[in-house]
Order: C-alpha cells, then structure tokens, then sequence
C-alpha cells in the first residue's frame, strides 16, 4: 500500500503539481485547492517549515574581500582613461575594494537548504528560502509543528468537488 494519495495523475504530474503548491503556499500564505490535495501540500509544507525552523540559526557571520566598480553621484561607473603598450588609449573602470559581512551556512543547514530547494520551485525575483529562514522560520519557532491548518468550503460548482482553503497558521 502506498503512503501517499495519487491524485488520479502520473507521478511526474503528482509531483510537479504538489511542488506548484507547496510554492504557492509559502509565497502567498494560503491557497483554495481540492481537499486532497490540501491534505498532501500540508504534510510537504509543515516538513518544509520544520526544516527551515530547526536550521535557521545555523550559520556564522564571516568578512569578505568584494572587489566591485566603483560609482558616481548619478550610479554611473567611474572609468580613468589609459594607454596600452603598443600606445593605444582606451577607457578602464576603476574599482574598489570593500570587506562585507555575509552568512556562511553550517553543512547542515546547507543540506536542509538543498532538501528544500527539491521540494519547492523556483521563483522569479523572489527568494524563497531567504523568505523561509529569516520571516517564517522564527515567526513559529516556538511552535512544535501544525504550522498550516485547512478550513473545509463548501462544494466547488460545476462537478461537486470537495474545496478546502489551505493557510499557514
């Protein structure tokens, strides 16, 4: 016997379309979905967030050398002008070190950081890891799981389907 429900479609479509979901989910904060399907995205995304919890405090600031072009009052790159060796004059960018503090993540959070970026997609312009470790990991960490509930609606019109609204608590 299986462990999880099937959802009448192949698994490549099952998975691809829980992964939509569970993104769906943790972008916006609750989704209108089958209840089904509420019930299987609410078992990936509280394992989702369980992770992100666990290994959010786990990393440690270091300093880095970043060498960037250094800009103008307008946002402009700043150029000097210079002769190559054969007498050719040409424009150069000129540029400026800096050390920046960053956060190195510990093997383990790297790992949770991999097991999660297989379980949701990619989005455009938004980070959703960083979304997940610095806004939802500490909003319940205190919490000892049930991160999302599902509020049951009435039948969808047309073919009667069972509705359920899927948010995060």
């Amino acid at each position: 016997m299986a462990g999880t429900r099937k959802l009448g479609k192949p698994t490549d479509q099952r998975l691809a379309m829980l992964r939509c979901q569970t993104t769906d989910l943790l972008l916006n904060g609750k989704i209108v979905t089958t209840e089904a399907r509420a019930k299987e995205v609410k078992s990936l995304a509280d394992s989702i967030i369980a992770l992100a919890v666990k290994e959010h405090k786990n990393f440690e600031e270091v300093e880095v050398k970043v060498v960037k072009a250094k800009l103008d009052n307008n946002g402009k790159k700043v150029t000097e002008k210079v002769t190559s060796k054969n007498g050719k004059e040409y424009l150069k960018v000129v540029k400026e070190e800096k050390m920046e503090k960053r956060q190195k993540d510990m093997p383990t959070r790297l790992n949770a950081r991999r097991k999660i970026m297989k379980k949701v997609n990619k989005v455009e312009g938004v980070d959703l890891l960083d979304k997940l470790f610095n806004e939802l990991a500490p909003k319940y960490e205190g919490r000892v799981g049930g991160y999302t509930k599902i509020l049951k609606m009435e039948p969808r019109r047309g073919d009667n389907g069972k509705q359920a609204i899927l948010m995060l608590v």
